[in-house]
């Protein structure tokens, strides 16, 4: 499957690490000296996407200028002799980026930012759809992305997969699987003795058109609380489609909360 389009909603006020998100994006928050998002942005890149479309806070221009050029600071690199930093700061070659603002006080949720991208796609067309704050972290360079789409059949629909002990299971949203191994519905923090599976839901998909559409009717209804992009995809599995489950190879780091971050950070640094 050829797949170009990659979204990535960061939008949020990221209030797990507050106060540090008021003046700095959550996504923004590095890793090693990387921004958490751009190990997401990497990974789509080994895999061949070369649009992608960030889902913003309205206002918010930190992304966008880490991933534009800075003519100042080229400048000063070259003038004092510091030439060798120059492939550190420069935007990736043959990527568009789109920035997308979503209004953080209205609907929300993760199918919110989804559904605003759906216009974007082609009938026929896929997607990739990871958030930005996780990834999977494979020191050897190999892209995640890549695999899930290579593991997802043509024109259909995947998401990657991590195992936990089951013992956490009550920390994350927990993939039950329907007769034939694909995804039937995600269990929310289940106790050990009531998990479906010891899969877990990371976020990181490629959906097809219809799939697309559906989250974005979804995301236009008026409802109560979160919209949570689950509630689609369960909605579409139950008509009749088809969700792939494919596992992760490398390891999962999160900058979520501050000891995610840490470990993450200790994990990336080699330590």
């Amino acid at each position: 499957m050829n797949i170009t389009k990659a979204i990535i909603p960061v939008a949020g006020w990221g209030t797990r690490r507050l106060p540090i998100t008021k003046a700095i994006e959550k996504c923004m928050l590095p890793i090693g000296n990387r921004p958490a998002v751009d190990y997401v942005v990497q990974d789509c890149i080994r895999a061949g996407i070369t649009e992608i479309f960030f889902v913003v806070n309205k206002g918010d221009s930190q992304l966008e200028k880490y991933y534009s050029r800075n003519m100042e600071l080229e400048q000063y690199l070259t003038y004092f002799g510091k030439e060798e930093y120059l492939k550190y700061i420069m935007p990736p070659e043959g990527i568009k980026f789109y920035y997308i603002d979503q209004d953080t006080n209205s609907k929300y949720g993760t199918a919110i930012p989804v559904g605003m991208c759906a216009q974007y796609l082609k009938p026929g067309e896929s997607a990739a759809v990871l958030m930005g704050d996780d990834f999977v972290y494979n020191p050897e360079g190999g892209s995640e992305l890549a695999r899930l789409i290579v593991s997802t059949p043509e024109g259909g629909n995947g998401m990657l997969s991590v195992e936990i002990a089951r013992e956490q299971t009550g920390r994350y949203g927990v993939i039950e699987y329907d007769v034939n191994g694909n995804y039937y519905q995600l269990v929310e923090k289940p106790q050990p003795d009531q998990a479906p599976s010891t899969s877990i839901n990371i976020s990181k998909f490629v959906f097809n058109y219809d799939l697309m559409q559906t989250i974005s009717a979804y995301a236009n209804v008026d409802i109560t609380g979160e919209y949570y992009i689950t509630e689609p995809m369960n909605q579409y599995v139950l008509t009749g489609g088809s969700i792939k489950v494919v596992q992760a190879q490398g390891q999962y780091l999160d900058a979520g909360d501050p000891y995610s971050w840490l470990y993450a950070n200790r994990v990336i640094l080699g330590q």
